[in-house]
């Protein structure tokens, strides 16, 4: 179903103008093409097609509007047609002639003509012949007109639209005119055929498809580029630098683009750390218990230490795991952190609670890391029991080259939210339920006929049994538990229909199932096939989303091939490693999700994995109706066979499934059909029907030929041979049977499309940012509107399949969420496409590729359907190797956009190696190149299966009974044949791969195309060959239509290698690139010829090696022979032989350039061949020309060079891009005039040296600060407002930490004031200090720290809660924008939609992101301000960088760059040659490049010397002796060297010869390290210049082991103009902790910078002013020294010029301040993996200076002896545990425990208060505990033997929480924990007056309460509560305590001692306890007497009137009968 519309001429224009005009459908809009300058009227003959998926309605609208066009501004109207369809749709058929209507609806002159077609769905319309159809007969519906055979589409318009028949050419030149047109102004950037043309091949996803789909806006194809050039003439600008590889789209219908890369990336091991710290456990349910912490990673276990009775251990214990496995492996496997009580050497201990997650969760967070977040712990035995507590923990997964940032550390306060940093990815609820997982297997098929055992071919000689040899079962692994199903014997097709349950939390942490059939042996049991389910893929998390499900459907397995050895080498690939080889089997499984309510009380509440019995799968409906298949296709070219196999005769194989499978395909699929359908023959029967009659013979069966037959190939070179596939070309085609689940594919290949659309949009605008064309912007609207009005297409066409029968629960909830996903998208590309502007470019780029991420995902489709095709190359029968084409790329649809993006295409592929065998070069050598077309479908839509093959064949079929005509063909026999002439430019390529051990190659390329191949000469020792050769094939033979050719040439591979003198040459790379084409009857002439230069990215595996520089063309040989070509003009009196070079039409114009090199010096030289370097030279190579540096006379006593400048001119293209790179090789001069290369580098772009002479207009600067920079940017400013005046910038001496920055940039020509005032802060606490107590309450107390009790680490800590505070600051500042712009785009998407849909909710949204948000507020309002505005400013601060000092001042390479000198070949397995290792050396130098000649106002510069030519100013490079003074801080996060977890760290520091191991000083067992340590070292530039700063670990035996090492470039930093000899200081002052450090005065630095930088001042003036060129500066200037007097001092002024250096015009920039840097530490044996940072920093000062102070004390901080004591006065409402034994009253016999440190190493008891009756004791007794605490880190130091052996003690740092605990004693069994309370010493709740007013709010209730610190207080008294928990484990107050703590110096403490317990001295009084705390048995009567008087009194007077009561009775009893007898007989 399509319509069709040819616009022919526009008639009755106004004036003369571009025209274009654009047609739009359904809101489909195509572009026409430009015409440029057209008067009156515009021809425009092109025609447009719509693909439509549902009737067209006579009332729907076809506009056309017509435009003039403009490049610059938008198209402006000059008149709309509309036209109603409905003769349309009557007639089929209908021309108009009508008039345009203006924007009022009025008519004008202008007429247009058109014809419109419809080919409505019965296909009876208009010109179309019915063979179009199928043959059977078509069924007119009336309703909707659907197919009667196609059950499952609604949509079926059909595709080609033009076409007759296959054969026959006719009308394809139509077909080709329905080209896409650009939409909106996406077409301005695309100009002139550039070095880019438009197919690129991409580098992520290669397979990119060229949909067939007509409306494809704003592409280009090669045949658009006479237009292209038309809009704008050829600008250099349009050529680039290749990103992707160049291969002229040219959006055809016969090819599919080629894949590039080669070598499978997966399964290839490389190097993984884990590395785990646990930190702290908090709030474990239990009472009094011993925990420890197992981790397990995978199957590796290590512990932490046991804490003694507490429920919240600190460990603060560092876990590092390495690995070596292929991701995959390393992804799935289970990090699980358990928590263990009690375990001993004897007891395995109990589990507390686990938690665990896989290792690809952590790897997927940012920075693959979650940073102190705390994991709830769940009992997996228990599912009933809520969580068991929570573990603090660091969890990092790094992979090489990965590299984690850590959060700086420092003390941390604000993560005791739990509840806000749960260690969960974003999105998982923090209340995770358990759920159980059911997974049913029902059945298998197609297993391999495998048994590897020699026994069961004995056994089955012997006995003549024919079992099936296989016995298999499944077995599933999911979050590290297996379940497996029972073994099936012998059964090629076994039955199992059980189901495994496995019980998890829900969601899980663990991303993918392992699903597995495996073969039971009785020696090992091995995997058949391996499939994986990703959980994200089969459940959506999202509000409308599903709990995973999946099936019932068929998954298919790939692994190894089927060929039964004894050893199979390619098993791994059956585990899943690795791409599968070879179809496996297929099984038949589902999957469902249940959440378990656990509070009902039948739940069994194991974890354990079960297996129970499952009924099969009920209808077949949901798993699909059986259909039959048809695959066909056609081999056209069979080239580039590896030699190794030449000689034998080769075939190729195809196959689907076990069809087609030469080994054990399936032979009888209907027997196949009868097991699955149960009615076979009905189904058989109805297939029959419906097949074509060509089937009509006896059995109804057609024979698939599945193998081409084998050939014997022919030469092509000596590295590759062809097959003759010339004329002939053989085809395979195979039935197959499968379950018709087509849908999914489809949907499946819309959503692929859209993505692909994007993908390339995508490259095009970053192409176009890369090589700066204009308006990317405008690209990426076009992109946008692309990719909406794709995703609206997909909405409509997925919306008519709701309602299709055979699908699962998972089709129907997929396609829900795609087209919410999908609508939602569109939206937001809707609105996205407003917000593009030039400046939001950048970020909306990256939203853009989140949803190109997005649709790959959401295309993956998880239930299979149709397997894989593969296809196998055989030689002799022997399968050499293989390619893979997913079913779903080569599936035929009747709708467009539903089809396989390569179905019925040729397709470039590449055979590649299978297994571990194509893993490095030899995966990377092709193995062949085929050309091959393919066709899947039904069978019964197969009629038009060869209508995509290139026309102009005859079928040749196989000999039957009779010929019947449309029986698939043998072969193909090409009639028609065109020869063309190939001519293939090479001009250059660049940073090629390095193959010789010299670091360099002998480069040539080769070409292919077809069966020719033709080689450039060879370049000797370069990367960078300029070739400049023209390759000619004569004679090319190409088969099929001519006009096809032009559209559709073949592709053409180059590869590179590299010449060996013996040996074959090494293979370097290979790229693919499209020529263009032109025919004998067109003219040779622009646009298009002569074709441009373009980039090709080269590709070496996976990997990028280089660009190539050519362009192609393709020119077709007509009757006039090659006469008719045009001539090939080039420089021909070139001295190069027969070797032509390129023609000048081509190469690029050139222009002459200077080239200027400073040659500064070679360091770090490594030996050559084992002799050193001794004579080096460094030669400079640039497009053939160059220039030597002097010769270095003695390396080793000074590697400089005495010439500092030399120059050369050569000749370079005027277009920059196409610049040649520049080469530098060192080479070292050996007696008798022989030289040996030392090593290479090669500058490939030169863009940075590039020296553009600034604007006249525009002032001069200083040179070298301009031209190193290229930088002018001062220059391009616009002059401010007031050029003469002075602009007054106020500047507090200390910016407080709320303002970032503010400082007003100030122009270079313009003068200004900078104010240096005293900031507000002093004034206020000025105010403050004269009010006294008022209103600061006792905060009063801590008045500003006393200088002398500051230094350098209270300084440090300061600044790093600055800059803690500025991060976070950041953070919400970047948040809070995003925030904004969310809501933007909601309010825009609001605006779209109706007016009521979304906004309720967007009004909810808008809350709960408020809402968070002020709750921080809130928090960080109601923190105590006050202290924090104090202590602040009054320190001064330093500046913390949290990485390396040179990533922030631009590696210090302002004027000096270093270049690493490289040699050696690159190694080709990921693991060993790191460029590091390649390295040979560093030559520092630079490169000035400019165009001559040079503007003169630079030569006559005052002070310009013409020796330094551009480098004017540049110090002399003689050695000079620096003193060195290296500050090291504190390491954190090292590796740890020993086997306890733990290293023992110390520093080592080496310079030159200087090497100073400071290992006496050691750390024992310390993974974070303070080190506070300074080194002075004498060194001499340039010798020694490379410091290495180093901590290693020390061994008590044995050598001590390197952890990692950090090295720092001292002289690139000596010689900067940042200034980092010695860093800035934030004040002066001249003593105290901030004494200026620098031998050099701020005035005396600032007089030296402005005279080096010839910067007029400085000039104090009065009134603290200070003028620097033209601005004023204004400040303090007095100084206090020691003994408080003042001092008058310009230093304050200088200082402040010198921190505002880089806005001094001209020779500003950015000096260094004083600082701490933090240096990543690495291990050479571990690349790339951090082994932790060190923090640290280095001062230098000259020698020839006046020697510096001593250095800066940074020893770490003594900790200071405290005394806490602590009484325990009273006890109440203890709870009562024991029962008395006479009376059974509850009572305790309490006692309370404390202890401070860490363990109970020092824990105190009080004595015990015996039988207390109401809980209430008296103890009046005094614990002491002595401590040494660090008050900056707030942390308690303790030092002790970690156990017996142990060699010294180890520090530890533990928080300072001291821990009370209540007990009642028992003298036999264990004491009876009763409850504890825990008061951390620095923030702890002031305790209550009374004992009714302490409640569990006290502990729960932390945030509201006040609180209060021992260190600030010194004496505390109040009540506390005691808290445990019960049953449900609910915290409940035990009982309460009165205490004082009293905080004392060690100093007062000795003043005035206390005893322990009671005594002497300031001894405490006896407790008064009530008598009854005797023992009874002491006292018996006494406690009788107390308690009988008390409780008792009036239950014993009850009990004894009852007792004469019943005396009374008794005796009354007794006494009666002799009574009675008495009175009876009166007696």
């Amino acid at each position: 179903m399509a319509l069709l519309l040819q616009l022919r001429t526009v008639t009755g224009l106004r004036g003369k103008a571009d025209r274009i005009a654009k047609a739009v459908f359904r809101g489909l809009s195509f572009y026409t093409r430009v015409l440029e300058n057209c008067e009156d009227e515009a021809r425009f003959d092109e025609t447009f097609r719509w693909p439509v998926a549902s009737n067209i309605d006579g009332n729907e609208i076809l506009e056309i509007q017509v435009f003039n066009y403009s490049k610059v501004f938008t198209n402006r109207l000059i008149g709309t047609f509309q036209m109603v369809l409905q003769k349309v749709v009557e007639e089929g058929q209908v021309e108009v002639t009508d008039t345009l209507i203006d924007d009022n609806n009025s008519a004008i002159q202008t007429s247009i003509s058109i014809e419109i077609r419809y080919q409505a769905l019965d296909g009876t319309v208009g010109a179309w012949n019915d063979k179009e159809f199928l043959e059977t007969p078509s069924v007119h519906s009336e309703g909707e007109g659907r197919y009667p055979l196609e059950t499952d589409s609604l949509l079926s318009s059909h595709r080609q639209g033009l076409d007759i028949s296959p054969g026959k050419s006719t009308q394809q030149s139509t077909e080709r005119s329905f080209r896409s047109k650009g939409k909106e102004k996406t077409k301005e950037h695309k100009a002139g055929k550039g070095v880019f043309s438009a197919m690129k091949l991409g580098k992520t996803r290669p397979s990119k498809d060229d949909h067939r789909k007509q409306d494809e806006p704003a592409v280009l194809e090669a045949e658009d580029l006479d237009r292209k050039a038309l809009l704008q003439g050829l600008e250099p600008d349009t050529i680039s630098l290749a990103s992707v590889t160049a291969v002229t789209t040219n959006v055809s219908n016969k090819r599919s683009k080629p894949d590039i890369k080669m070598e499978p990336s997966a399964g290839r091991p490389m190097d993984y750390q884990v590395s785990i710290t646990i930190i702290e456990a908090r709030q474990l349910v239990g009472l009094n218990m011993d925990p420890m912490v197992c981790v397990e990673v995978g199957e590796e276990k290590k512990y932490t230490s046991m804490k003694e009775s507490t429920n919240c251990p600190y460990y603060n214990e560092y876990f590092v795991f390495d690995f070596h496995v292929p991701p995959d492996v390393m992804f799935d496997k289970i990090i699980k952190l358990s928590v263990i009580h009690s375990k001993n050497l004897l007891r395995s201990g109990t589990l507390v609670g686990s938690f665990k997650m896989d290792v690809g969760t952590v790897y997927t967070q940012p920075e693959h890391q979650f940073y102190h977040k705390w994991a709830i712990l769940s009992d997996p035995e228990d599912l009933t029991a809520g969580l068991k507590g929570y573990l603090k923990c660091d969890i990092a997964v790094v992979g090489k080259g990965d590299n984690i940032k850590t959060p700086h550390k420092a003390n941390e306060t604000e993560e005791d939210d739990i509840e806000g940093n749960l260690l969960l990815p974003d999105g998982v609820p923090p209340e995770r339920q358990w759920a159980r997982f059911y997974i049913k297997i029902y059945r298998a098929e197609g297993l391999p006929r495998m048994n590897t055992s020699i026994m069961a071919n004995v056994k089955k000689a012997l006995i003549g049994e024919n079992k099936d040899l296989v016995d298999p079962y499944v077995q599933v692994v999911f979050a590290g538990q297996k379940g497996k199903t029972s073994i099936q014997k012998s059964s090629y097709e076994p039955l199992w229909n059980e189901q495994i349950i496995f019980t998890e939390m829900f969601p899980p942490l663990c991303k993918r199932i392992k699903i597995q059939i495996r073969d039971s042996d009785k020696v090992n049991d091995v995997a058949i096939g391996t499939h994986f389910i990703d959980l994200r893929k089969i459940s959506n998390e999202g509000d409308k989303g599903f709990l995973p499900t999946f099936g019932p459907a068929w998954v298919n397995m790939y692994g190894s091939t089927r060929n039964y050895t004894l050893m199979d080498e390619h098993q791994e690939l059956n585990e899943g490693l690795g791409e599968g080889v070879s179809f496996r089997a297929r099984l038949l499984m589902s999957l469902a999700v249940e959440i378990l309510d656990t509070t009902n009380p039948e739940i069994n509440s194991s974890t354990e994995v079960q297996v129970e019995q499952a009924t099969s799968v009920a209808d077949q409906n949901c798993t699909g109706k059986m259909e039959e298949f048809f695959l066909f296709g056609a081999f056209l070219e069979a080239t580039m066979i590896d030699r190794k196999i030449g000689d034998k005769p080769i075939n190729f194989e195809v196959t689907i499934g076990n069809y087609g499978n030469q080994m054990d395909g399936m032979s009888k699929p209907i027997l196949q059909r009868k097991k699955e359908g149960g009615d076979g023959n009905e189904e058989e029967s109805e297939l029959l029907q419906n097949s074509s009659e060509d089937e009509g013979d006896e059995d109804g069966e057609m024979v698939s030929v599945s193998s081409s037959q084998p050939m014997k190939p022919l030469v092509t070179d000596r590295n590759y041979f062809h097959l003759p596939y010339f004329e002939r070309k053989p085809c395979i085609y195979i039935k197959s049977w499968w379950q018709d689940q087509r849908r999914r594919l489809y949907n499946a290949n819309i959503m692929d499309k859209i993505a692909d659309k994007l993908e390339e949009g995508l490259n095009d605008v970053q192409e176009m940012i890369k090589t700066e064309k204009p308006h990317p912007e405008r690209r990426l609207r076009g992109v946008l509107e692309e990719l909406s009005s794709g995703c609206l297409h997909f909405v409509t066409l997925a919306d008519k399949d709701q309602h299709h029968s055979s699908r699962t629960r998972l089709d129907r909830e997929r396609l829900k969420s795609c087209m919410r996903e999908l609508e939602n998208m569109g939206q937001q590309a809707t609105t996205l496409r407003s917000q593009v502007k030039k400046n939001t470019m950048k970020d909306k780029l990256k939203l853009v590729q989140n949803f190109l991420q997005k649709l790959r995902f959401l295309a993956d489709e998880p239930q299979h359907t149709i397997p894989d095709i593969f296809i196998w190359m055989m030689s002799n029968n022997k399968r050499i190797a293989y390619a893979r084409v997913p079913s779903k790329d080569i599936l035929y649809s009747i709708v467009d956009e539903e089809m396989g993006k390569d179905c019925a295409k040729v397709k470039t592929i590449f055979l590649k190696l299978p297994g571990k065998r194509g893993f490095g070069p030899a995966g990377w050598t092709v193995q062949a190149k085929m050309e091959i077309y393919l066709w899947l479908g039904l069978n019964k839509q197969r009629k038009d299966f060869l209508s995509g093959l290139p026309c102009g064949f005859e079928e040749k079929k196989t000999a039957r009974g009779q010929n019947l005509p449309s029986f698939p063909p043998i072969s193909l026999l090409y009639t028609k044949k065109q020869v063309f002439q190939l001519r293939a430019h090479m001009y250059q390529a660049r940073s090629l791969f390095a193959a010789d051990s010299s670091g360099l190659s002998d480069p040539f390329a080769r070409v292919f195309f077809i069966s020719q191949s033709q080689c450039t000469e060879v370049l000797n020792e370069t990367l960078c060959p300029t070739w400049d050769q023209l390759l000619v094939f004569d004679n090319v033979e190409l088969y099929g239509e001519a006009h096809e050719m032009r559209d559709d040439p073949p592709i053409i591979v180059i590869e590179i290698y590299d010449q060996d003198t013996v040996g074959k040459a090494d293979f370097m790379g290979r790229t693919f690139a499209k020529p263009v084409v032109k025919m004998s009857d067109e003219q040779y002439c622009p646009p298009r010829f002569p074709p441009q230069l373009e980039y090709y990215q080269i590709y070496r595996g996976n990997s990028t090696a280089g660009d190539l520089l050519a362009a192609f063309e393709l020119l077709q040989i007509g009757p006039g022979g090659k006469s008719d070509l045009p001539p090939i003009d080039g420089p021909m009196d070139m001295d190069r032989g027969p070797i032509l070079p390129v023609p000048l039409g081509i190469r690029p114009v050139l222009s002459k350039y200077r080239v200027e090199v400073l040659f500064w010096g070679l360091r770090d030289l490594k030996r050559v061949n084992l002799a050193q370097v001794d004579r080096p030279r460094v030669d400079i190579e640039c497009a053939g020309k160059g220039v030597q540096s002097a010769l270095i006379q003695n390396y080793k006593k000074n590697p400089n060079f005495s010439t500092l400048v030399k120059w050369f001119e050569v000749d370079l293209p005027e277009n920059e891009l196409l610049h040649p790179p520049l080469n530098i090789r060192v080479v070292d001069c050996r007696a008798f005039g022989r030289y040996t290369l030392v090593g290479s580098h090669a500058v490939s772009s030169l863009r940075k040296f590039i020296y553009r002479p600034p604007d006249k207009k525009a002032q001069h600067w200083n040179m070298t600060a301009k031209h190193l920079n290229g930088y002018l940017a001062m220059t391009n400013r616009a002059h401010r407002s007031r050029p003469t005046g002075e602009i007054v910038v106020n500047m507090e001496p200390e910016v407080p930490i709320k303002k970032m920055e503010t400082m007003v940039k100030l122009e270079a020509n313009s003068d200004a004031v900078v104010k240096l005032d005293v900031s507000e802060e002093e004034k206020e606490r000025k105010k403050k200090k004269k009010k006294g107590g008022g209103g600061g309450g006792e905060e009063v107390e801590e008045e500003e720290p006393d200088d002398s009790m500051l230094d350098w680490w209270s300084k440090y800590f300061a600044s790093i809660e600055t800059m803690k505070e500025q991060l976070r600051q950041q953070e919400a500042a970047a948040a809070e924008a995003e925030e904004k712009e969310e809501m933007e785009m909601a309010e825009e998407i609001k605006l779209d939609d109706s007016p009521m849909k979304g906004s309720k909710a967007q009004a909810k949204n808008k809350e709960k992101s408020k809402a968070p948000k002020d709750d921080k507020k809130k928090k960080q309002q109601s923190a105590p301000e006050l202290p924090e505005k104090k202590n602040k400013p009054r320190i001064d601060e330093l500046k913390v960088f949290n990485k390396e000092l040179e990533t922030e001042f631009d590696n210090f390479e302002d004027w000096l760059h270093t270049f690493n000198l490289l040699r050696g070949k690159i190694g080709d397995n990921d693991d060993n040659a790191t460029e590091e290792e390649r390295i040979v050396g560093r030559f520092k130098g630079s490169i000035c490049v400019y165009k001559m000649p040079l503007p003169d106002d630079i030569t006559k510069e005052a002070g310009y010397d013409p020796s330094f030519g551009m480098f004017q100013g540049i110090p002399s490079n003689d050695p000079i002796n620096v003193l060195v003074r290296v500050y090291v801080v504190r390491a954190t996060d090292l590796h740890p060297a020993d086997i306890n977890g733990k290293a023992d760290p110390y520093i080592a520091i080496k310079l030159g010869k200087t090497d100073i191991k400071d290992k006496e000083n050691y750390i024992s067992k310390q993974l974070n390290p303070v080190f506070g340590k300074s080194f002075d070292i004498e060194a001499t530039f340039p010798m020694e210049s490379m410091l290495t700063v180093a901590v290693y670990d020390w061994d008590l035996v044995g050598t001590d082991d390197l952890i990692g090492e950090t090295k720092i470039d001292l002289e690139n930093r000596y010689y900067s103009k940042h200034r980092a000899t010695c860093g800035v200081s934030h004040t002066y002052s001249i003593h105290g902790y901030n004494t200026w450090r620098d031998p050099m005065k701020p005035s005396q630095i600032l007089s030296k910078l402005c005279k080096d930088g010839k910067v007029d001042g400085p000039h104090y003036g009065p009134g603290g002013r200070v003028k620097v060129a033209n601005r004023v500066f204004t400040g303090p200037t007095e100084i206090e020294d020691e003994n408080g007097q003042k001092k008058q001092t310009d230093e304050h002024l200088a200082l402040a010029v010198l921190r505002h250096w880089e806005d001094i015009p001209w020779a500003g920039c950015k000096l260094v301040p004083e600082h701490v840097e933090t240096r990543p530490l690495l291990n050479p044996d571990k690349p790339g993996i951090e082994q932790g940072r060190l923090e640290m920093w280095v001062d230098m000062f000259p020698m020839d200076m006046p020697a510096p102070g001593p250095a800066i004390d940074i020893s770490p901080r003594k900790p200071k002896k405290y005394e806490l004591r602590v009484i325990v006065w009273n006890t109440d409402e203890v709870i009562l545990e024991d029962d008395d034994y006479f009376t059974g009253e509850k009572s305790s016999d309490i006692f309370v425990r404390g202890w401070l440190k860490g363990q109970q190493e020092d824990k105190q008891d009080t004595d015990v208060h015996y039988h207390s009756l109401t809980g209430e004791g008296n103890f009046n007794w005094r614990y002491i505990f002595p401590f040494d605490y660090l008050m900056a880190e707030e942390k308690i130091v303790i030092s002790k033997k970690e156990s017996m052996f142990s060699w010294d003690e180890t520090e530890y740092k533990i928080p300072a929480r001291l821990t009370l605990q209540v007990w009642d004693a028992d003298h036999f069994s264990a004491d009876d924990f009763l409850g504890a309370i825990e008061l951390d010493l620095n923030r702890f709740p002031r305790g209550a007056k009374t004992s009714k007013q302490c409640s569990l709010e006290m502990v729960t209730n932390e945030a509201e309460l006040p609180m209060i610190s021992i260190f600030k207080q010194k004496r505390v008294k109040g009540w506390w509560p005691f808290v445990a928990r019960d049953e449900n484990d609910e915290l409940e107050v035990t009982g309460k305590v009165e205490a004082e703590l009293h905080l004392l110096t060690a100093e007062e403490a000795e003043k005035s001692p206390a005893g322990l317990a009671r005594n002497e001295p300031d001894p405490l009084e006896k407790p008064n306890r009530p008598d009854t705390s005797f023992i009874w048995f002491l006292n018996p009567l006494k406690s009788i007497k107390y308690l009988i008087c008390t409780r008792y009194k009036w239950l014993i007077i009850k009990i004894v009137l009852a007792l004469l009561l019943l005396v009374m009775v008794a005796l009354f009893l007794y006494s009666m009968p002799g009574y009675m007898v008495k009175k009876l007989l009166g007696a």
